[in-house]
């Protein structure tokens, strides 16, 4: 295969990669280095405070997603015209490939969150003819972008070296909540199934400015450092540790969830995840396999009494197979192919 320019563009607001909160940030730093063991060159644009091994970075001169700094970093990426990568990725705003649109560099669109779709009608009708596709991290967002431009659904991935895998644990081992604390999240929800299952909670992540009230009325009351217990934002080592001793992830989620990269954190430990129906999760979670799909929080209470069902290992293998680094890497490279070669 031959070796392949590839220019990967982040958002602007945090480092590649992250140290706390961050997900894509992280699974663009995965790509990075799988790409570049395949032979290949990357350059980046991201967050200035960036630790990248990218051949080529290029920091952005805003962080700030103010109008203002949205025109300054698509100037910067602008450059690109004269650079020719042989692809662009963008896992930022589509607005930074403005520049680009009617060139005919091929182009790749990642969706991570909800399409607008009003947004991709324009880019569409803006670029060279096949030289713009769209990905999104699971096929309930790549199938919203379908009827209208080119897309298919590439999973959000992880690094296996980073789980570790956990045959088994203990017998009142802990459930746990890890992600931003706030209602579309569902943690008081989780808080209930494990008071109602008489089982430990440990709850992780960060508690967004706009979600404190949440916090301080529905899940604080609650914490009382025995049976529920808060221990504020995870590192990826710390995040290791906690999902492999749980006996379950709780996902709650009260929305649709674009994929939910914290559920194949969880199966890389061998942990399975028990979650309401919400956007991918039903396709993270098989049901019966590696977890169990509930309707509501009394079924989430009943998959409870048959957790010990969910084989660990099968957990594992399905993380493996389906969310490894290098499985979405290579499934990438074969979009940029394609894309190239069309």
């Amino acid at each position: 295969m031959d070796k392949l320019h590839i220019a990967l563009i982040a958002d602007p607001e945090i480092p590649v990669p992250p140290s706390h909160y961050g997900g894509i940030e992280r699974i663009i730093n995965y790509l990075i280095t799988e790409l570049q063991q395949r032979g290949h060159s990357v350059s980046l644009f991201a967050h200035p405070d960036s630790k990248t091994s990218a051949d080529n970075f290029y920091p952005y001169k805003s962080t700030k997603q103010s109008p203002a700094g949205i025109i300054q970093n698509t100037l910067n990426i602008s450059r690109l015209l004269f650079k020719r990568p042989d692809i662009v990725h963008s896992f930022g705003r589509l607005a930074y490939l403005s520049a680009l649109l009617p060139s005919g560099i091929p182009k790749i669109m990642s969706y991570q969150r909800e399409p607008t779709i009003s947004q991709i009608k324009k880019a569409v009708s803006l670029s060279v003819k096949s030289s713009l596709m769209f990905t999104g991290c699971s096929n309930y967002i790549s199938n919203q972008i379908a009827p209208f431009a080119k897309a298919a659904a590439v999973y959000n991935c992880i690094s296996l070296a980073d789980y570790h895998f956990c045959k088994s644990v203990a017998q009142d081992a802990p459930f746990v909540f890890l992600g931003r604390i706030e209602a579309i999240k569902g943690t008081y929800d989780a808080i209930q199934v494990a008071k109602q299952s008489n089982r430990k909670l440990i709850i992780a992540g960060n508690v967004p400015d706009y979600a404190q009230a949440y916090f301080d009325e529905n899940v604080a009351p609650y914490v009382d450092g025995e049976q529920i217990t808060y221990i504020g934002p995870v590192n990826d080592a710390q995040k290791n540790e906690l999902l492999g001793k749980a006996a379950a992830l709780l996902m709650p989620v009260k929305w649709n969830e674009p994929f939910g990269i914290v559920m194949a954190e969880a199966l890389a430990c061998g942990t399975p995840v028990i979650g309401l129906k919400g956007g991918a999760t039903t396709e993270v979670v098989i049901d019966n396999m590696n977890g169990f799909i509930c309707n509501d929080i009394n079924h989430m209470i009943a998959a409870v009494k048959n957790i010990a069902s969910i084989d660990r290992k099968a957990c594992r293998d399905d993380a493996e197979q389906r969310f490894s680094s290098g499985v979405i890497a290579g499934q990438y490279e074969n979009l940029y192919l394609q894309m190239i070669q069309q």
